[in-house]
């Protein structure tokens, strides 16, 4: 009972969030997600106690983003084509510059403010200081993966402040995104925005035409052997249980190699980075096998859609208010520090990186760090809604390079157990030493940039 509950909750508060997005002309043009809506709702009417939730169904929904976030992972790469290394590299190098930058500042800002500023002024978990890549750069859906590692070092308080960050961070991405947009919108450097009021009717409501609808994916195999959706939905279980069980091997190395050890970093080592692993193992298999025309991205894109709607109306519902009331000042110091860096980034650092359409990579870049990879292409998508530069294709393939290692990958997990097990300040060493290194890459790509407009 409490797992039907559970579904038509969510169903109910994604249905609510656009209905009210449909109604409030304001919330269109902040392009505020229906799920965050529809969370944001549930928020509402759970704290208030307008809504009360049986316990059971409560601690599902906490537990929920924790699930489908291995879904959102196993699904990246599946189906996939596989371009060559050194072109993705070419094409995505100074993008990725730009989101390592913004990943690793985050870092070095938050972890230096926590330890150098709110540890003394308001006894702050040390760990405070990973939420803003984990909340920013990361979202709704790394929060959630990450729940684990928070309860096994004894700090669940993280998770609802992680929400929070992460909710906060994608509308301010949506609302200071569309500002920098006007504002190089007023300084001519770029001319192809799309205003909302040249934007039509169903695309305001965000209701396709009904002669415009574009497809949902292609269906690989005939419904007589298997649905092709529940083929899909199959290779996805069989992905996280590949990451299920590399997880299990390397909890069991551990204690092997490490017996007497009494800290196991791999017993609160999530799940979701292994499901990305075995999604990319699964098309290496069945390329190999010439089978991977079975597997379509496209599906695979849905299938990863649809369950992070349903993971930030968890995540948003459920954000615990008591514990964001009493930590609200580190907070918004923190969230302020990001996003002065991203704009920051923006403003003074793209102009010099970017060789071609420097607004329109920059503002991508700017949407992920402080929202979902959602976000940035949105944004992407309003300052260059026809493709029209290759902004679009650098930041897919600077994806490739980038989302194995931050926003939810391997670093982001290895951090978060690193400052309960070494403590911030080795960590923070860390990153700032990381960030050095990426500002000398950025520095010699910039170099490299200028010598070649020379000699043309």
């Amino acid at each position: 009972m409490n797992a039907i509950t559970v579904f038509c909750t969510l169903c109910l508060l994604l249905v609510g969030g656009k209905i009210v997005r449909l109604l409030c002309p304001f919330l269109q043009r902040l392009y505020l997600p229906s799920s965050v809506i529809g969370g944001l709702l549930g928020l509402l009417l759970f704290s208030t106690g307008t809504v009360t939730l049986p316990p059971g169904v409560t601690t599902a929904l906490k537990l929920l983003p924790g699930f489908l976030i291995n879904v959102i992972f196993a699904a990246m790469f599946l189906g996939a084509a596989a371009p060559k290394l050194k072109a993705i590299f070419r094409l995505a190098l100074p993008q990725l510059c730009m989101g390592q930058l913004l990943a690793w500042g985050q870092y070095v800002i938050g972890l230096g403010l926590v330890g150098f500023l709110l540890i003394p002024l308001f006894g702050a978990n040390a760990a405070m200081g990973n939420l803003l890549e984990i909340g920013l750069e990361g979202g709704h859906g790394t929060v959630g993966g990450m729940s684990r590692t928070f309860r096994e070092f004894n700090w669940e308080d993280g998770i609802a402040l992680g929400y929070t960050v992460a909710t906060v961070g994608m509308i301010l991405g949506i609302v200071v995104g569309m500002a920098l947009i006007n504002w190089a919108l007023s300084r001519g450097f770029i001319q192809s925005v799309r205003k909302f009021a040249q934007r039509g009717r169903a695309e305001k409501l965000g209701i396709y035409p009904g002669k415009k609808r574009p497809p949902a994916g292609m269906q690989t195999v005939f419904s007589d052997s298997i649905d092709s959706l529940g083929w899909h939905i199959a290779m996805i279980g069989t992905a996280i249980l590949i990451g299920f069980a590399m997880l299990r091997g390397l909890q069991h190395l551990e204690i092997l190699l490490l017996p007497e050890n009494r800290t196991r970093l791999f017993a609160g080592f999530p799940l979701f980075p292994l499901c990305m692993i075995g999604g990319v193992l699964l098309q290496i298999v069945f390329r190999r096998f010439k089978l991977d025309s079975l597997i379509d991205h496209g599906q695979m894109q849905r299938i990863s859609g649809a369950a992070l709607d349903f993971l930030v109306a968890a995540a948003v519902s459920t954000i615990q208010i008591t514990v964001v009331a009493q930590n609200w000042l580190p907070l918004l110091i923190l969230v302020a520090a990001g996003l002065l860096w991203s704009i920051v980034l923006v403003l003074f650092l793209a102009p010099k990186l970017f060789p071609t359409a420097w607004f329109e990579c920059a503002i991508a870049e700017f949407g992920q760090g402080m929202g979902v990879t959602a976000t940035g292409l949105m944004l992407l998508r309003t300052v260059d809604p026809e493709n029209r530069t290759p902004a679009a294709a650098a930041f897919g393939c600077k994806q490739l390079l980038h989302e194995p290692v931050m926003g939810g990958g391997l670093w982001t997990v290895s951090a978060l157990m690193l400052v309960f097990t070494i403590g911030w300040l080795p960590l923070w060493g860390i990153c700032t030493f990381m960030l050095l290194v990426w500002l000398g890459i950025t520095a010699a790509v910039i170099r490299n940039r200028r010598k070649e407009s020379r000699l043309s």
